[in-house]
């Protein structure tokens, strides 16, 4: 397997990790329909979860790739990043396609 292969199937396997879990899929979904953007605070309020799960559920989101996280003074906010959902989830669903 060459090294771009294998960086491949890592890629998936975050990705799909990251989605393999209501509450990381839920999370996203909110962002998109929110504008793309949120404080974790905000994403918190949502859940019934604790904030040390909700952490969780964000970090690995972000390892992901599929959000971004910057600081605004105090607050940590989390933005929508979905390209990886269409690079990285789309090349894998695209070779099931039927060739005729």
């Amino acid at each position: 397997m060459t090294a771009r292969g294998g960086r491949d199937l890592d890629d998936l396997d975050r990705v799909f990790t990251a989605l393999a879990h209501h509450s990381r899929r839920t999370i996203l979904l909110v962002l998109h329909l929110r504008g793309g953007e949120m404080t974790s605070g905000e994403i918190a309020g949502r859940f019934d979860h604790s904030w040390p799960t909700i952490s969780r559920h964000l970090r690995i989101l972000e390892q992901a790739g599929l959000v971004d996280v910057v600081l605004r003074g105090r607050e940590r906010v989390y933005r929508l990043h979905a390209d990886p959902l269409f690079e990285v989830g789309g090349s894998w669903i695209d070779r099931f396609h039927s060739r005729s």
